[in-house]
């Protein structure tokens, strides 16, 4: 059985150990197939933001499927990447909710960077297949990464963007931590009440209320 890269146990102790879907993974790379996001960035969102530095968590599913997309960050797309619908909705709810010029960038590491934790409940996807590994076992590292941060010592603002992350965070503490609950940001859900939840706002009004720094969510313009 394999495990994870050091820096990756470096970063999430919880990680440490054998780990089967990683078995799965390997077995599908040595086959040949392509898998995004590409090995070099496919944990970045746990590189890029530790156990200790967590301070909000912005839960998503898979990796985007498309070429040159994925980053290791859910939601982002490497900085010359066009906007996935997705994205494009989430910029256009943080402008309105915290004004400034509206980001085009795709890049989210300037937000990963200060706390906040990008992570997908599944780690890979193959080319064109949506959701084709969410069924290999990444919910074991992700359910262990979720209850390390629900027992943790930092007070977390979980964002959950649709029914899938809803349910998957039904476990929070709530006398601790937050959970803040809207809509998905696709185009089918967007304007079913995400638009106008102001996530980013509440997000750093609750921050504020714990004694900890606000996100600068607008970060690259």
């Amino acid at each position: 059985m394999k495990s994870f890269p050091k820096e990756v146990v470096a970063a999430w102790p919880c990680l440490a150990g054998l780990w089967p879907v990683l078995d799965r993974l390997c077995e599908e790379e040595a086959t040949g197939n392509e898998v995004f996001p590409p090995e070099i960035a496919r944990y970045a969102a746990l590189t890029t933001t530790p156990f200790a530095s967590t301070r909000v968590v912005v839960l998503g599913q898979d990796p985007y499927h498309g070429p040159g997309q994925a980053n290791g960050l859910a939601f982002s797309v490497h900085g010359n990447t066009p906007l996935p619908p997705s994205l494009k909705n989430i910029f256009q709810e943080l402008q309105s909710d915290c004004g400034g010029t509206r980001r085009t960038g795709g890049d989210l590491t300037d937000w990963a960077a200060q706390g906040v934790l990008l992570l997908n409940t599944a780690w890979s996807v193959a080319p064109g297949m949506p959701g084709s590994h969410g069924k290999w076992g990444w919910n074991e590292p992700v359910d262990c990464l979720l209850n390390a941060l629900n027992q943790g010592e930092n007070r977390i603002v979980f964002l959950a963007w649709g029914k899938p992350a809803q349910l998957r965070l039904k476990g929070i503490n709530l006398n601790r931590h937050a959970v803040l609950a809207s809509p998905h940001p696709s185009p089918l859900g967007a304007y079913r009440g995400f638009w106008g939840s102001k996530p980013f706002s509440k997000t750093n009004e609750l921050l504020a209320s714990w004694g900890a720094s606000p996100i600068d969510w607008n970060g690259y313009l």
